[in-house]
């Protein structure tokens, strides 16, 4: 079949085969009043249909302007938040750069073989995550719905750190900076530091009492903080403005909330390779540590990362491939959106890392100002003995090698009675320091930039990049979601997005109450790590296994004109399956060894403490899991048991307009069906249409009902008297 054909053939012997065209060429001798007839399948008033090239009927499904804009969406989807301050924590945990190795490896293993079959499936049958699942088997359509769930979960905390990201970019028109400095307390008396701020930092006591507010448990609620609920409002409004005409509206924002955050990390990292001590973060962020890479949970941890960095089981990858032409090259953009996403991680890896050396340089040296004192004290005091400090030395004006030399003659000198209240003061101590997530970007980099030159200018771009980034994901998942409603229930998109986002802010509440945070973290740990794994898990098997991947590969080599590598072949049907099982068991004993609960805020203290989830918590945590994967138990009995008709399901219908294929049959019986409806009649059972099947003459109002026929063609002429049974 030549690339591109919507002509469905039919073989009429073992040597000769007429396509349907060829059949409706010699309708030249029935009368004209047929000729113009329309013969209809399903709805007429559908207006997604795929046309045939050189048909005068255009497809209505909304596309992407350009190659550009829908690249820069799955770009813009599959590098979020985790690429800024997920991947440089697993990379300073694991290895440093020999944790690349196992990631690149877990790549190719799973990352790219899975971003592809996603892309092809969505590109194929053009819908979204529901609609794509009942197609290759309904009984398997509960996929869809366990991505719509999941979406819904993950959008309801994700736009919550949006809105902590729009705080503070708010906050930053202003020098100095407001978390600068510890606030001072006045009472009648005196003044004096906030004893909360003192006792950890000011970008800590900031974020966690000036921002957050937050209680000392979860279940201490505290109310609203009013200040996040309108940021989280602002973001949610972003949202839905952007979104509220789908890829229409969404597509033309690409173009900056995907590019935009690159020109800040490249202007960030030339920025700090300016500054003392960045190289220093950069090398320990190189130096191998070979023998971590021997370890499960690196490799554990890497598959994990790899998942969720490209955005796999969202459904918002098939939402936008939805919306391009069958005949795109969609193993490229597969490979390319995976090192894009890959480089991306790298280079902001050596930003955060190199902030992080300049950051550890600051600390490091205000530590030997401390201690030379110490030391200078200790002689004065004659606890110390003058000689055995070299004479080179000036304490007065130190430098990290001499201090490190003066250290350790101490250390050796006065063993028993040492330290003496001295520190050791090295980078390489604050390097090792890990930090992710929220304190990576709302602590340990803010404290850094309070350093940098003109620090109210680089917080107010480090944190619009982070407002692009989020949005950028947000779209992929709000896309997630309204794609699939839109294609199976046939909803205004519009009122959708609108209720979509408006039930989404009214249950984020719950997220910026003063306890907020801990339940952003009970979310991101449960919502979706064991359901997405659970669902991609099940769309390997679904196309390998249910559909057949030796009918895939046909699909792609006709959809993309050449045949995808035989390595997909073993990817998809055996080593994707048998790493993400893994993946899955590793995961679960994880979260049973580890005990359910969160950090909490000690304002005593002014320290995090490990806590527990109460029981109620406890019940939250697995009712998010159940809720996630509920909806594919239950269609598979809804389906097995005959409770509704697959038919119900119908993805198209077939419409034939001046002797055109306008539309070709979606829902056809039986789980195995081809995706190009390219197979000969003894390999592709007959389609069942769920709708009634009719002829509506051009000018005339009366329809006609007309049986179907095997092949879904018969019926054309089933009610022509005059039609000689040979032209049939």
């Amino acid at each position: 079949m030549p690339k591109n054909s919507k002509v469905v053939k039919r073989e009429i012997d073992d040597e000769v085969i007429e396509s349907v065209k060829d059949l409706l060429s010699n309708e030249d001798s029935v009368e004209d009043a047929f000729k113009k007839s329309e013969l209809l399948v399903g709805d007429p008033e559908d207006k997604d249909v795929d046309v045939e090239e050189g048909s005068d009927v255009e497809d209505e499904r909304p596309a992407w302007n350009s190659k550009l804009q829908y690249i820069l969406a799955q770009v813009g989807f599959s590098v979020g938040l985790g690429n800024v301050w997920r991947f440089p924590y697993l990379c300073q945990k694991n290895g440093g750069g020999a944790y690349l190795v196992p990631y690149l490896i877990l790549l190719l293993i799973i990352g790219i073989p899975l971003f592809f079959l996603e892309l092809s499936v969505g590109q194929r049958i053009r819908r979204g995550s529901i609609g794509v699942w009942n197609y290759i088997s309904p009984k398997l359509g509960g996929i869809g719905f366990a991505s719509c769930v999941v979406c819904f979960f993950v959008a309801l905390y994700y736009n919550v750190i949006i809105g902590w990201s729009l705080f503070y970019f708010s906050q930053s028109f202003q020098h100095p900076l407001p978390w600068d400095q510890c606030p001072l307390v006045k009472n009648s008396s005196h003044t004096f530091v906030e004893p909360e701020c003192e006792k950890s930092s000011a970008t800590t006591y900031y974020w966690y009492r000036e921002a957050l507010n937050i209680s000392s448990s979860i279940s201490e609620s505290g109310g609203l903080n009013w200040k996040m609920t309108v940021c989280l409002l602002a973001a949610w409004v972003m949202v839905c403005l952007a979104m509220i005409k789908g890829i229409q509206s969404s597509g033309k924002i690409m173009y900056f909330s995907s590019l935009f955050p690159y020109v800040v990390l490249i202007c960030f990292l030339i920025r700090v390779l300016l500054l003392n001590g960045s190289l220093d973060g950069i090398r320990h962020m190189f130096t191998p540590k070979l023998e971590i890479m021997l370890e499960p949970k690196v490799w554990r941890e890497a598959a994990t990362q790899v998942f969720f960095a490209l955005g796999l089981g969202f459904g918002g990858v098939i939402a936008f491939s939805s919306y391009n032409k069958r005949d795109n090259n969609c193993h490229f953009d597969a490979v390319l959106v995976s090192f894009i996403n890959f480089f991306t991680s790298v280079l902001a890896t050596l930003v955060v890392f190199a902030v992080l050396g300049f950051k550890a340089n600051i600390i490091n040296e205000k530590c030997i100002i401390q201690n030379s004192a110490k030391i200078v004290s200790l002689l004065n005091t004659g606890n110390l003995s003058k000689d055995i400090i070299p004479h080179h030395i000036n304490l007065s004006s130190i430098t990290a090698d001499d201090y490190n030399l003066v250290y350790d003659i101490i250390q050796k000198v006065k063993e028993e009675e040492f330290p003496l209240g001295l520190k050791p003061c090295q980078i390489e101590d604050e390097l090792n320091k890990a930090v992710q997530g929220t304190g990576l970007a709302f602590i340990a980099f803010t404290e850094a930039m309070t350093h940098f030159p003109a620090s109210p200018f680089w917080s107010v771009m480090f944190f619009l990049m982070l407002v692009n980034l989020g949005l950028g994901s947000m779209f992929g998942t709000i896309e997630g979601i309204t794609t699939p409603i839109v294609d199976t229930f046939k909803v205004r998109k519009e009122i959708l997005t609108v209720t979509c986002c408006l039930l989404a802010f009214c249950i984020g509440l719950v997220f910026v109450q003063r306890s907020g945070n801990y339940f952003v973290t009970m979310f991101d740990d449960y919502s979706a790590t064991l359901p997405l794994l659970i669902v991609v898990i099940l769309e390997n098997i679904a196309v390998s296994y249910v559909y057949g991947i030796d009918k895939f590969l046909e699909d792609l080599k006709d959809m993309l004109g050449f045949a995808p590598s035989q390595y997909y072949y073993y990817m998809w049907k055996c080593i994707s399956p048998i790493v993400l099982l893994s993946l899955l068991v590793a995961s679960i004993v994880q979260m049973v060894l580890s005990p359910p609960g969160y950090n909490a805020w000690i304002e005593v203290k002014a320290t995090e403490e490990f806590e527990n989830y109460p029981t109620w918590g406890l019940i939250v945590c697995v009712s998010l899991i159940i809720l996630a994967m509920l909806p594919v138990p239950v269609v598979f009995l809804i389906r097995r048991c005959n409770l509704i008709d697959d038919s119900s399901g119908s993805l198209a219908a077939v419409s034939y307009k001046r002797g055109r294929i306008i539309k070709e049959p979606a829902n056809l019986e039986g789980d195995d069906t081809s995706l190009i409806h390219g197979k000969s009649p003894s390999e592709v059972p007959s389609p069942t249409f769920g709708k009634s099947i009719y002829r509506k003459q051009t000018g005339s109002p009366t329809v006609d009902t007309a049986p179907n026929g095997r092949y879904g063609i018969g019926y054309l002429m089933a009610n022509m008297s005059d039609m000689p049974e040979s032209d049939l």
